[in-house]
């Protein structure tokens, strides 16, 4: 039996409990709503993070101005004078609503600093009415929906060169400037959630399997450095702030286009922000297309004299990709790149790509893409690669990527087999009767070293052409998967990668370094995907004052390799020592792949090609005499 007291005990926690309980479903809730009545513009403020972060508003009124299948836009119908705070917002429902476009309502609901991709880590936060709370009430319908804002001539214009440069902490959320007018950054933040339009866009990317483009306004007019086929050069201080993404989370069903395509008139949309980049949603079917013109280039043809040499990423080529994949690369090798005599290739997988078991050697891929190069009318190549170790090379899970050497034989070139090459000894350069060569044939650099664990190791192989010898190093250096995103919170972006790929591009210098000190007159070449941009930090350490880019001899809107976003950037290199700097015959990033929609390409990146003379003088009189 329980006595008086102890019942009184148990009741009194019990009580108030239950008052806790009210307070906070009813009281609370009801109390924070009623600190008066907001504007969706003071809930955005002028920030990236809203001042009422966490608090419950209520009775926010607005017009919808676009629907998802879990929320609405809406947009504020009296908009205040100051362009640092939208005027627009989403509300998320976890569901379509139930209502149209031009309806006028009002809004009770918890206000959140939300990143819906957390899986982009650095991402920004989207400020949004959550569905804790929430009450939505309809006022009246079919309004007329706010004038969208013009982004560009005329109106808005996006800055050009600055993504964030004031941010006290590196974190723009908690310190520095809220500046539109000359941060990229804060200009879309202070259009989050609102109606803009565009005005005769141009697409600077191709349109990728997800439906996205990267667009500029007014033509390009107000755009920054251009290629010579339309996109937008990266360069060292300017990461072209003034794109857009287009994204059909609307209006569904994006066309498909090359850089360069022109949007004939008016695109209207609403400004959203996902995966580490400002959106436009557009809200309106897209105005008619003009072709961009981009056309596959076509190298020049070399003298038969030369050596040409070509780095191309394949994008994890495997046996149980389509036959036209392994036929469009091969059309590429052989009528655009003129079948280069030596090609170092990155993203080669296994027998069985991606399927994960022990399967590691790749012999099925070079012999399938050997036999399509030469369906295509191409000579027949001989491949070079080290097997690695199962799971031991990054990249995707069960495909163990490695880099490998095309060559061609019939041109008189020759690779030097030294036996002793496998997955973990590492290659050395000795002095040999015919002057400096490397120990195995091909051997891996350094593999054992911790800055290639989880990452391709160089592969070093020795050539002999018209009796010179060449010592080809193919790289693939660590990718920038884990960096933030350029409009992310962080800024300068964080680059965690980017300690990996000098650490791997200091490894490298020192092997050719090694080689050098042997034999000053060396002809080496490192070559490959080196994930990095001609500026960076880790292609000054992997030059060292050993190397020359040959990158560098073009032209800097011909600097391009790979679009990422919009931005056409360089990440592909051919890199070679001072006594073969004097041979440079020609040097051409061939631009078959990076400015096109993704569904018409066998790859991402363009192939980079140089030609050298290899050739004494006496023979460029004689042997033609002795070829009759």
């Amino acid at each position: 039996m329980v006595s008086a007291r102890k019942s009184s005990w148990l009741i009194l926690p019990l009580g108030i409990g239950i008052l806790f309980l009210i307070l906070w479903i009813w009281v609370i809730p009801y109390r924070l709503a009623q600190a008066g009545p907001l504007s969706i513009h003071d809930i955005q403020g002028a920030g990236h993070l809203s001042p009422y972060a966490g608090q419950v508003v209520n009775g926010v009124q607005g017009i919808v101005t676009a629907q998802r299948s879990n929320g609405f836009y809406f947009q504020e119908p009296n908009p205040d004078s100051d362009e640092a705070t939208s005027e627009g917002i989403f509300v998320y429902l976890g569901m379509r609503p139930s209502l149209q476009v031009g309806d006028l309502i009002s809004v009770t609901g918890l206000v959140e600093e939300d990143d819906p991709f957390s899986l982009s880590p650095g991402s920004l936060s989207l400020t949004r009415i959550s569905s804790t709370i929430i009450q939505v009430q309809l006022l009246s319908s079919g309004l007329a929906l706010p004038a969208p804002v013009l982004v560009g001539l005329g109106g808005r214009i996006p800055p050009d060169q600055v993504i964030e440069d004031d941010a006290d902490s590196g974190d723009v959320e908690n310190s520095g400037i809220f500046d539109p007018a000359t941060d990229g950054l804060d200009f879309y933040e202070s259009l989050e959630g609102m109606l803009v339009k565009v005005n005769n866009a141009v697409a600077v990317s191709g349109t990728s399997q997800e439906g996205l483009i990267a667009i500029v306004g007014d033509g390009g007019a107000l755009a920054g450095s251009r290629t010579a086929r339309g996109g937008l050069v990266v360069q060292a201080d300017d990461f072209n702030p003034e794109r857009l993404i287009l994204e059909d989370a609307i209006v569904f069903a994006e066309p498909r286009v090359n850089v360069g395509a022109g949007f004939n008139g008016v695109i209207t949309g609403i400004v959203d922000y996902n995966l580490g980049d400002f959106k436009l949603f557009n809200t309106q079917p897209l105005p008619p297309l003009s072709a961009s013109g981009v056309v596959s280039e076509t190298a020049a043809d070399g003298l038969p004299d030369q050596l040409s040499l070509a780095t191309f990423n394949t994008e994890n080529l495997d046996p149980t990709d389509s036959s036209g994949k392994f036929a469009e690369l091969a059309l590429q090798i052989v009528h655009h790149l003129k079948s280069p005599d030596i090609l170092a290739l990155q993203e080669i997988q296994d027998n069985n790509g991606s399927f994960n078991d022990a399967v590691v050697t790749a012999t099925l891929t070079y012999s399938n893409l050997i036999a399509a190069i030469q369906d295509a009318g191409g000579p027949l190549y001989n491949f070079r690669d080290i097997t690695p170790l199962d799971g031991q090379d990054g990249g995707q899970v069960g495909g163990n990527i490695r880099v490998g050497l095309l060559f061609r034989p019939d041109r008189g070139l020759a690779f030097v087999d030294r036996p002793g090459g496998d997955a973990i000894t590492p290659v050395t350069a000795t002095m040999g009767a015919s002057g400096v060569q490397l120990s195995i044939s091909p051997g891996r650099v350094d593999p054992g070293n911790p800055a290639f664990v989880d990452s391709r190791k160089p592969l070093a192989g020795e050539f002999t052409f018209n009796g010179h010898k060449l010592i080809v190093i193919a790289s693939h250096f660590n990718s920038k998967t884990d960096d933030s995103p350029l409009f992310g919170r962080y800024q300068p972006p964080l680059q965690p990668s980017q300690a990996k790929r000098i650490q791997q591009a200091a490894i490298v210098n020192a092997f050719v370094r090694h080689i050098l000190s042997l034999d000053a007159n060396a002809n080496v070449i490192v070559l490959g995907d080196l994930n990095d941009f001609p500026f960076s930090s880790s292609l000054e350490v992997l030059k060292g004052g050993d190397l020359y880019n040959l990158l560098e001899i073009l032209a800097m809107n011909e600097q391009y390799s790979y679009v990422f976003n919009g931005n056409s950037q360089a990440v592909d290199h051919i890199l070679v020592s001072a006594h073969l700097l004097q041979r440079v015959a020609g040097v051409d990033i061939v631009h078959v792949n990076a400015e096109f929609a993704e569904a018409n390409r066998p790859t991402d990146h363009a192939p980079l090609l140089a030609r050298f003379r290899l050739v004494e003088q006496w023979q460029r009189l004689y042997l033609p005499l002795l070829s009759r």
